[in-house]
């Protein structure tokens, strides 16, 4: 048994982490689309296990991802969150916003392609129900194609055999409360399943300035997995999730969001190594505000097939392609709107991949991806990795990589109108394009020590800019004028000093330089359009066993300044701590108190954010 299956199969009340050793040997799939342990994966990738999700007292998705140090997370108000990697992070001043990170939740994409950016309020999971996270920092455009440019992020369930049996969780707080519930069982000895429902309120947060924001919100949500084993070779999984929930909005009514999606899989292993899988996905988002500034939908409907099989005994090929179809429709307001108001988008790929190993010491992995974009056409986006293995328990490797982000009906088809100011889209917008340079190191000197880090340059070209444009008034257009630099240190270890105790550091370090291209007039506005970013994130975790029936974990995170006193957006650095105590009363039975943002009243996070205020949760965790 691998140990990824052995953490699936694990009694759920035994919340007891995994061994640094076994974290080293985790199976993951996201760097080539096959499994392989984390030891060898040759990309800055960090796995949040099972057991980090549950001990952490995470509520939502995005407070999951702060456990990934190779990532930045804001809260801007309590249903609105920005998550980033490597910089980026978007500018709301200038209409910028968080466009370069690919989520999936088993293999099915969550951004909108409206933006190429993600609605975090959208998408949920009962946190008992997650296998793993699976977070890469740096480009992966040759497996998972246009806007996977900064990091990918895939999201791993549970197989419904690893949850059996009725769950339910409660907790609440002074301004939070969450309830979900779970019945997952067989039916014969070959299906497996699970439903499952879950509800969250979250009371308004105050403005920086003071004052309620009046931005309640609520959402209820719900759904299945289903689990066939057929044969040995074969495994078929259908599942899918529906939601609705309620937000109100500072001084405009409320939004309304919505939504529900279905994923069939399947999946063959003709021998060790070789396996084919075929998915597809429907999936139907919908937001829409009470004081007719507009309402959205998107249908999107997809089908990927992929094949992975060993060529001799040097040659590991993955290749296989997909086509997406989405559908939207955006109904706007006289002041802001889209022209035309409705398209179908139609994307296409192929890609192909080797791993070619010259000798147990040294292998290397070339891929390309052909696409077809609905507004920038074919792109071609490379991919090659050096991977060296001086040990068994050290791996050095190095890429570089290209990857873009494709135009959206947002960059090509707004229409937004103010008193003297207009901003119009552009038919002529270009891809955003960047190439990647990195190097980094995996090592395990001790069997309770590891330590990973990653150097990287990341080199852009046709960022998105604002420009003026002739007339009366002020005409402003969206353009590809700004270009520039990245560069920084992303790492992180974990140690096990004593067998009840896990420490785990993280440290990102990054320097920025963007300009203009030659051409722009939109200089006023300032080169940092596209984010202003912090130059440092420290993290620390402590998760510690008190014993067989009590488990204590605390999350430190150090925040650097973001800053731009150009646009007047200044955030201040910060520090805080979470955690959560747990006590297993019986075996049946949890009692549990969390808390966020401890070490002050309040904070901001982000540019133009609320203040987001300390927070604490006594809950319970029921299993018969």
């Amino acid at each position: 048994m691998t140990p990824a299956a052995a953490s699936a199969d694990a009694q759920p009340q035994d919340l007891s982490n995994l061994s640094i050793e076994e974290l080293a040997n985790l199976e993951v799939r996201s760097v080539s689309k096959r499994a392989e342990p984390l030891s060898v994966a040759p990309a800055a990738l960090y796995v949040i296990d099972h057991d980090q999700i549950v001990r952490s007292g995470a509520v939502t998705i995005p407070e999951i991802l702060r456990l990934a140090p190779n990532l930045q997370v804001y809260q801007a108000s309590p249903s609105r969150w920005i998550v980033t990697a490597r910089g980026l992070n978007g500018l709301p001043f200038a209409q910028s916003y968080s466009n370069k990170l690919l989520v999936l939740i088993d293999g099915r994409t969550v951004y909108t392609p409206l933006f190429s950016g993600v609605y975090w309020d959208m998408p949920d999971l009962l946190r008992d129900d997650i296998e793993r996270v699976e977070v890469i920092s740096g480009p992966g455009a040759t497996l998972w194609g246009a806007n996977a440019v900064n990091g990918v992020i895939n999201i791993v369930t549970r197989n419904a055999a690893a949850t059996k049996g009725a769950y339910l969780s409660a907790r609440a707080g002074s301004d939070q409360r969450v309830v979900g519930l779970r019945f997952a069982g067989q039916a014969g000895s070959s299906v497996a399943y699970r439903v499952y429902g879950r509800w969250q309120r979250q009371d308004a947060f105050q403005l920086a300035g003071g004052g309620s924001a009046h931005d309640d919100w609520h959402r209820l949500g719900g759904g299945f997995r289903v689990d066939w084993t057929p044969g040995q070779r074969d495994t078929v999984t259908f599942q899918g999730d529906i939601f609705r929930g309620r937000e109100n909005q500072p001084g405009s009514g409320y939004e309304r969001i919505s939504g529900h999606d279905l994923v069939a899989r399947w999946t063959r292993d003709y021998s060790q190594n070789e396996q084919l899988q075929v998915q597809a996905f429907y999936d139907h988002s919908h937001r829409g505000e009470t004081n007719s500034s507009g309402s959205f939908f998107v249908n999107t409907y997809d089908v990927d097939l992929q094949h992975s099989i060993a060529l001799g005994s040097r040659n590991q090929l993955v290749w296989g392609g997909g086509a997406r179809l989405a559908h939207y429709r955006i109904d706007g307001s006289p002041n802001f709107y889209f022209s035309p108001a409705s398209r179908d988008l139609f994307l296409a790929n192929l890609f192909v991949q080797d791993e070619y190993a010259f000798s147990k010491l040294v292998s290397v992995t070339a891929g390309l991806k052909a696409e077809r974009d609905p507004y920038a056409g074919f792109t071609l986006l490379p991919n090659v990795r050096l991977a060296i293995t001086p040990s068994y328990s050290a791996l050095i490797w190095g890429a570089v990589s290209r990857a873009v982000r494709s135009p959206t009906p947002f960059d090509e088809d707004v229409r937004e109108f103010a008193p003297g100011v207009s901003l119009t889209g552009n038919r002529d917008f270009l891809t955003e394009k960047l190439t990647a340079y990195e190097l980094g190191l995996r090592v395990q000197p001790l069997t309770d020590v590891s330590f990973s880090a990653t150097g990287f340059y990341h080199r852009y070209d046709d960022l998105r800019s604002v420009e003026f444009g002739p007339g009366p008034g002020l005409n402003l257009y969206w353009a590809n004028k700004i270009a520039g630099h990245s560069y920084g240190l992303e790492a992180w270890a974990n140690a096990s000093p004593l067998p009840w105790w896990t420490l785990s550091a993280g440290a990102t370090l990054l320097r920025e330089n963007f300009h203009f291209q030659k051409g722009a007039t939109g200089k006023a506005i300032d080169p940092n359009q596209n984010g202003v970013d912090p130059k440092h994130v420290f993290t620390l975790r402590s998760s510690m066993n008190l014993g067989r029936a009590v488990t204590l974990d605390l999350d430190f995170r150090s925040v650097g300044r973001l800053r731009n006193a150009a646009l007047g957006v200044d955030v201040p650095g910060y520090a805080e701590l979470g955690g959560r105590l747990a006590w297993n009363v019986s075996d049946h039975i949890a009692l549990t108190l969390s808390g966020a943002n401890l070490l002050h009243d309040r904070h901001v996070e982000y540019s133009g954010g609320d203040a987001i205020p300390r927070k604490v949760l006594a809950g319970v965790e029921w299993r018969p």
